[in-house]
């Protein structure tokens, strides 16, 4: 690290559980992010400002302005660009030694192989079912950790899918390739704006803590968030041995 990188993330380097170790592990780290719009957000400006070394971003879609309710990595200026490349400016105004990855396009099964392999954590951002099997799939193939959220209305949730440990669940330990899904979409039902920052920010968390090597994640437990009350609940996710996804792997 450089005098300036010193300076820049030295609360990060004055916490124990981190310090020069934890830091150099971030910034040699690599995160793909799926989705750049209201999750994708503040998990990509949370990553970039705390120091990981390479973010991919995808996304196909572009900045519209009804988007700047709750997008906080994009602006008035920026609108009808693609989002990752609007995220990737947020991102490098906060932190221009940040490598920024920006793929305008969308996360299909030959994507997610190409790029999985290549991250050392994932995070799914995106806003339907699909594209949350597939991206859980390619984790499970490739073995790489998965932090999961979403937010819709008041109702926010998040977990870690870490197929690495035996015991930990995947994506669809929880919610069946096969199941029976009605798509809500922000575009219909609405979000509460500050809903998918605290639920982007706790993705984030969860992101650097496995990159730095730091704690214990949510890996095989869910938390659920409803902001009208302000009250989280957790439940516990065992794996499932017939699930179509992991148990066809172990």
């Amino acid at each position: 690290m450089t005098d300036d990188d010193l300076l820049r993330y030295s609360r990060h380097i004055l916490l124990d559980d981190i310090g020069i170790e934890g830091q150099d592990r971030l910034l040699s780290g690599h995160a793909l992010v799926i989705g750049a719009g209201g999750l994708g957000s503040p998990v990509a400006l949370y990553l970039g400002s705390a120091g990981v070394g390479r973010i991919t971003l995808v996304d196909p879609d572009t900045v519209d302005l009804t988007n700047l309710q709750r997008q906080i990595a994009h602006s008035q200026d920026r609108i009808g660009q693609p989002k990752v490349a609007s995220a990737a400016t947020a991102i490098q105004a906060l932190n221009p030694g940040a490598r920024v990855d920006a793929l305008v396009q969308r996360a299909d099964a030959a994507l997610l192989d190409q790029w999985v392999p290549q991250a050392d954590v994932v995070l799914d951002c995106s806003d339907n079912f699909a594209t949350r099997q597939l991206v859980n799939a390619a984790c499970v193939r490739h073995q790489r950790p998965l932090v999961s959220g979403a937010a819709i209305g008041f109702d926010g949730q998040v977990s870690v899918y870490d197929c690495r440990q035996p015991e930990a669940p995947c994506y669809a330990c929880l919610f069946p390739p096969d199941a029976a899904v009605e798509e809500v979409r922000c575009a219909t039902m609405g979000v509460f704006a500050p809903l998918v920052g605290i639920i982007g920010a706790t993705q984030a968390a969860e992101a650097l803590k496995l990159l730095a090597g730091v704690g214990t994640s949510l890996a095989g437990r869910l938390q659920m968030l409803d902001a009208r009350r302000m009250r989280w609940d957790e439940i516990r996710i065992p794996r499932q041995p017939g699930c179509p996804v992991c148990g066809a792997v172990h």
